[in-house]
């Protein structure tokens, strides 16, 4: 079977989704997801965004109904005591970390189903757009860019 004919994948955001709340919640933490707020379908009450993202709290006993299939992350919570369902697009998860140690996971960006086409584009457009960070600053800052992609954040 050669590589173009290869049938598509599923995203892998939901599987890693699900498999790092276990670990979290196997550990006796407490699993928060920080959720980009701004993305289509993303159903929030509007007072706890801030900044265009949400952290929620998503242990069992800060949630009911809770649920990760394919496609969202759906459960129902308690905002200034009134109840609330809360929809979250997978696309709109940005990570997943234990509150008490901050130890998690930003899950990968859902990159665009390769095409011959689509890998054409993707090899002339680095090369059109590498010139112009040189121009920002002096070459010792070059090498900067490239960070871990593994460092979470924790925004109150």
């Amino acid at each position: 079977m050669s590589e173009s004919s290869a049938p598509a994948m599923t995203s892998q955001r939901p599987y890693l989704l699900r498999a790092l709340y276990e670990w979290v919640v196997d550990n006796g933490m407490t699993p928060h997801v920080l959720v980009n707020a701004r993305m289509p379908g993303v159903r929030v009450p509007a007072h706890t965004i801030k900044d265009g993202q949400v952290v929620l709290n998503i242990a069992d006993r800060a949630v009911a109904k809770l649920t990760m299939d394919n496609d969202a992350l759906r459960f129902s919570a308690r905002f200034g005591g009134v109840s609330q369902n809360v929809v979250i697009p997978m696309a709109a998860v940005i990570a997943i970390y234990a509150r008490e140690s901050g130890q998690g996971m930003a899950l990968p960006e859902e990159l665009p189903a390769a095409t011959p086409s689509a890998d054409a584009e993707t090899d002339t457009t680095p090369e059109t757009t590498q010139p112009q960070p040189a121009d920002d600053g002096p070459p010792e800052e070059a090498p900067e860019p490239p960070k871990r992609g593994g460092h979470l954040r924790i925004v109150k």
